[in-house]
């Protein structure tokens, strides 16, 4: 999960404040995010703007369902706009890193890795008029297992997703010492490599157990890939933020400002709104406020979201 760490840090060496972020970035109002770089040079101008979405799940599947979002900011920002799927999340890192990417929906923990390693700027969730969209970490088994608590998965084949993400690792390493049942320590850590993986991994009885995103869990039921009846959810977070939307911080500031408004007029498709829970908007967030939980599980879980986090990984 390396990414790519050049000596282009040197252009941010007159920097005062970076925080959190990469060298090669510049925070100088600490708002945790990357400035726009003051050197007009540095600006990502792309005649073709290339959004991709997180691929928690099969990234094919959204390639349909954000269609009609594509055309819209075709016609919406008068530039070519492209769709990529991405097979992983150090992919999609890497991609606006290397300003191979322009505009990004980033899964709730790599949005962390996201921000300081490739400058990304978090500026909406999906939601409506009223409120942003939330999801909780859920753990799941098998209705017909004798599974009933958190703590009955000691000794058990329990799966997290990957080293990265909020509710499939991060939030669990945090969060469930304290309910009785220590990763690591209680049950060996299992990663399926995605949520619909640890979900299908119970349904088939290769785990007993999985803590996967109960966002993932509603569509994959709505969808019919599973039967909800079929598994028990024995335990259920706070809720943390949704997918972030995310532009890269080295777009120019009139092409930055036009896909701001872009995405804040528009307003989702049918599909969109049965695909993702009723949402029917881009709501407007910050990393600052919106992400506090997300930094306190990493930080929780001595999983900062640092280079050195990343490479570990």
């Amino acid at each position: 999960m390396l990414l790519t760490f050049s000596a282009s840090s040197a252009l941010a060496d007159d920097c005062p404040n970076r925080g959190d972020l990469d060298d090669m970035f510049c925070d100088a109002n600490g708002d945790l995010v990357a400035d726009t770089p003051e050197d007009s040079s540095r600006w990502r101008n792309p005649s073709t703007l290339v959004f991709a979405y997180t691929p928690v799940e099969d990234p094919a599947v959204y390639a349909n369902i954000f269609s009609d979002l594509i055309d819209y900011l075709k016609e919406c920002t008068e530039r070519d706009v492209v769709y990529f799927n991405v097979q992983s999340n150090a992919a999609q890192i890497e991609a606006m890193r290397s300003g191979r990417l322009h505009i990004g929906g980033f899964s709730t923990g790599p949005t962390g890795f996201a921000v300081n390693l490739a400058g990304a700027v978090p500026f909406a969730v999906k939601g409506d008029a009223e409120d942003w969209q939330g999801y909780n970490l859920i753990v799941v088994a098998r209705a017909d297992s004798d599974i009933e608590s958190l703590t009955d998965l000691a000794g058990r084949r329990f799966a997290h997703t990957s080293a990265s993400s909020n509710s499939g690792n991060l939030a669990p390493m945090a969060l469930f010492p304290e309910e009785g049942l220590t990763p690591g320590e209680d049950y060996e850590v299992i990663f399926s490599g995605g949520h619909d993986n640890s979900v299908m991994g119970v349904d088939s009885g290769d785990y007993d157990g999985a803590a996967v995103a109960s966002d993932v869990f509603e569509r994959m039921a709505r969808r019919g890939q599973i039967n909800e009846e079929d598994f028990r959810v024995v335990y259920r977070s706070e809720r943390f933020p949704t997918s972030s939307f995310a532009y890269d911080s080295q777009l120019a500031p009139e092409l930055r400002d036009r896909v701001l408004s872009c995405f804040m007029d528009y307003r989702y498709t049918e599909e969109m709104q049965r695909e993702f829970d009723g949402a029917d908007r881009f709501y407007p967030v910050t990393y600052e406020e919106h992400w506090a939980v997300v930094r306190r599980v990493a930080d929780a879980s001595g999983a900062p979201f640092n280079r050195s986090t990343w490479e570990s990984q």
